[in-house]
């Protein structure tokens, strides 16, 4: 399992990216344009705070199991999930779990 983990880490980390760097390149690092996008319409706004609610429940998730279990490297599970996302911090987390039996 450990190695579909970080199969799907690296997905993780490379879908998204995939779609932001264009955007990157397009408008730069614009904060309130990023933001009025995310926001612009219902349905992204609920993606987004459904998102935002994951990554919460994640991030707990990470301290609290990678505490019980003493996962090696669970910090950078959590700063991966706030930097790339739940797609990037989930697999992450799990592969560097199963890493550590």
């Amino acid at each position: 399992m450990k190695y579909l983990y970080l199969v799907l880490t690296m997905m993780g980390a490379s879908v998204p990216l995939m779609v932001l760097l264009p955007w990157l390149a397009e408008h730069g690092l614009d904060v309130m344009v990023f933001y009025q996008g995310a926001i612009s319409h219902p349905v992204s706004l609920f993606a987004w705070l459904d998102v935002i609610v994951a990554a919460l429940a994640l991030v707990v998730f990470i301290v609290v199991d990678g505490n019980k279990h003493q996962v090696v490297g669970r910090w950078y599970a959590v700063v991966g999930t706030l930097c790339v996302g739940v797609s990037f911090g989930l697999p992450l987390y799990l592969y560097l779990k199963e890493r550590s039996r």
